[in-house]
């Protein structure tokens, strides 16, 4: 058996303010390549106070890109990287700064700087060739534990998945609970549960481990400190909480893996543009047979804030299309495996995928 040496990220700052040291971060790198940083920043504030605090310099470039309600593509990706590198050359880094799918982008995007041609060739394990350039994560918004993971999750035409693999890990995060006080409630409590349902699907699979458990163990007294518990709800305390357990739901999944949510939301994404954490919030509430003491706690928190998931969406749905959900789902054999174990070909069949999206 040959154990994995995981990689996971150089420096993290932490704290309330800490955005503020953005500059005084990234001062050491800026002698490197062309000299210059690439943000990459949710549209959602352009024009809003945080433009105004990036503390960039003239030379750099600044994208605002707008997330909602499309997930990051290959295309966008390669796009993106032809367009820097044809205006200015290789720059210091790159910089992301807001959800999950802005940290996905600026990942990729750092890895497709230093590796020729579509990022459709590396969607997967390890099949980057060349080391990508210094990137920062700056998160906005708490749960998809895209901050410390090693994927960077694409859409591309014949799949959804990530650039995986060490060099994907950003080199340096800065955790600012300030940053996600302004998330819409629903959006808090889909983001969060994305943490929350890593961490049941971390911890119910064959290969979980001491490490995985202890991150996961943590994160999940942090989530129900959040959702349901007497110190539930927005506030500044929770905030606190609930950035911290993202990146501890993040490190427990990339210890062991994710399960049959996460691979049914894989297929609703592809297939209907749904955002994935929203995705995994419409799933999970169905799966009462495979994580039960889970998906019982999660109701309870749909409950406690009001929370609405939409019911019977199967029936607009075609043999066809259940089938192409289904097929995106069924070739994401490592997440099968971990929830089923060695005989998850014998569980995970094609009919029995499409089975689970007819609950929805």
């Amino acid at each position: 058996m040959t154990h994995k040496n995981f990689k996971n990220i150089d420096r993290v700052t932490y704290g309330r303010g800490s955005f503020s040291q953005l500059a005084d971060t990234i001062a050491p790198i800026r002698s490197k390549n062309n000299k210059y940083f690439v943000y990459v920043v949710d549209n959602y504030f352009k024009g809003k106070s945080l433009s105004s605090q990036l503390q960039n310099k003239p030379e750099d470039h600044v994208y605002y890109i707008d997330v909602d309600p499309n997930e990051p593509t290959t295309q966008q990706i390669d796009t993106l990287r032809d367009e820097i590198l044809s205006a200015k050359g290789l720059p210091s880094g790159v910089i992301g700064i807001g959800g999950g799918s802005i940290m996905d982008i600026a990942k990729a995007l750092s890895l497709m700087l230093t590796n020729e041609g579509s990022s459709t060739l590396y969607q997967g394990l390890n099949l980057i060739k060349n080391p990508g350039i210094y990137h920062l994560g700056v998160p906005t918004i708490s749960g998809t534990g895209a901050e410390v993971s090693m994927t960077a999750v694409l859409t591309g035409p014949e799949k959804k998945l990530g650039l995986k693999c060490d060099w994907t890990v950003f080199n340096q995060v800065i955790l600012d609970p300030e940053l996600i006080s302004t998330v819409p409630t629903d959006w808090w409590f889909y983001t969060g549960m994305d943490t929350y349902i890593h961490c049941i699907e971390s911890h119910n699979g064959i290969r979980n481990n001491a490490f995985s458990l202890a991150y996961g163990d943590q994160a999940l007294q942090l989530c129900r400190e959040v959702y349901l518990l007497e110190s539930a709800g927005r506030s500044p305390e929770n905030d606190d909480k609930l950035m911290v357990a993202s990146l501890m739901g993040g490190l427990s999944l990339t210890y062991s893996e994710v399960g049959v949510c996460h691979a049914l939301s894989y297929g609703l994404s592809k297939i209907h543009g749904t955002r994935h954490c929203y995705a995994n919030c419409v799933i999970f509430q169905h799966l009462g047979d495979i994580y039960t003491e889970g998906v019982a706690e999660f109701n309870e928190m749909i409950k406690k804030h009001r929370i609405s998931l939409p019911q019977n969406l199967s029936k607009d749905w075609d043999e066809e299309t259940i089938t192409k959900m289904a097929t995106v789902s069924f070739n994401l054999p490592f997440m099968w495996h971990h929830a089923f174990g060695d005989n998850y070909r014998e569980i995970a069949t094609m009919d029995y995928i499409k089975g689970l999206f007819r609950r929805l």
